[in-house]
């Protein structure tokens, strides 16, 4: 695929993902409906009716491209593929049940393995992510388009960092001291990517946790926006690993933070 495929690829879900946002909002201000899963978290009706009006034009637009999402059971066991997409119809799920903001959809064509095409979107933002190729990330809000590059935009002697929690484990805290953090803030959605791409921060570390439908989209984004995605040793992140599990993460704003 080259990058006037994906483009047209973006284009035609863009709007779907307003709509669906649109469609958790309204869920949430009725009141949702939570269950707990079998990994002890939780899934809303919001979360299983933005997977399927996602996964529905996905299926529409690419009918022979596989879908592994978070909230089916499709191909989860198939670890032979190159090219399927990664869906997290709603990143952050508690979040969304408090009635907070940094809630996503989420969307990833992988293609050889590897992050090509991102969307996210946070509604109870109105802040749109998206990219289809390196040197082609944008955010679109209050109807502006603002191409993402990744330049320094926090003060020069300053490294803003985004974190799981705002308790550090040792292991984070250690990352931080080396990178030359000066603050941080928490942080639990697929945002986190978003907001390194914007050069609202500059760094984010993570162990292994969650897995790759959490941070396929947003590494799209970072990645065509010019930043650089490692685990702890400086590896690529490849997808469609055994079980989708994620291995430890470090996403730069630059190699000069």
């Amino acid at each position: 695929m080259d990058n006037l495929d994906l483009k047209t690829l973006t284009d035609e879900l863009i709007d779907v993902f307003i709509s669906a946002g649109e469609r958790s909002i309204k869920l949430r201000n009725e009141g949702l409906k939570k269950e707990i899963k079998s990994d002890n978290t939780p899934v809303t009706n919001g979360d299983i009716e933005v997977n399927n009006i996602l996964t529905d034009k996905i299926k529409n637009i690419t009918p022979k491209i596989p879908i592994v999402s978070e909230e089916s059971s499709s191909n989860k066991k198939n670890i032979e593929m190159d090219n399927f997409w990664l869906i997290d119809p709603i990143d952050g799920t508690s979040d969304y049940i408090s009635n907070k903001d940094e809630f996503t959809l989420n969307a990833a064509l992988i293609i050889n393995r590897k992050p090509e095409l991102g969307i996210i979107y946070a509604p109870a933002k109105k802040r749109l992510f998206y990219s289809y190729g390196f040197g082609f990330s944008y955010e679109t809000t209050n109807k502006k388009v603002i191409k993402l590059n990744c330049e320094k935009k926090t003060k020069k002697d300053e490294v803003k960092a985004v974190s799981y929690s705002q308790n550090l484990k040792p292991e984070i805290a250690e990352l931080h001291k080396k990178f030359g953090v000066t603050n941080h803030v928490k942080m639990k959605s697929s945002l986190k990517f978003c907001v390194i791409a914007s050069s609202e921060f500059d760094l984010y570390v993570a162990e292994p946790r969650a897995s790759e439908w959490d941070i396929a989209a947003g590494h799209a984004i970072l990645k065509n926006a010019g930043g650089i995605i490692t685990d702890f040793n400086g590896k690529e992140i490849i997808y469609g690993k055994k079980d989708f599990k994620n291995p430890s993460l470090i996403l730069k704003r630059s190699k000069q933070l």
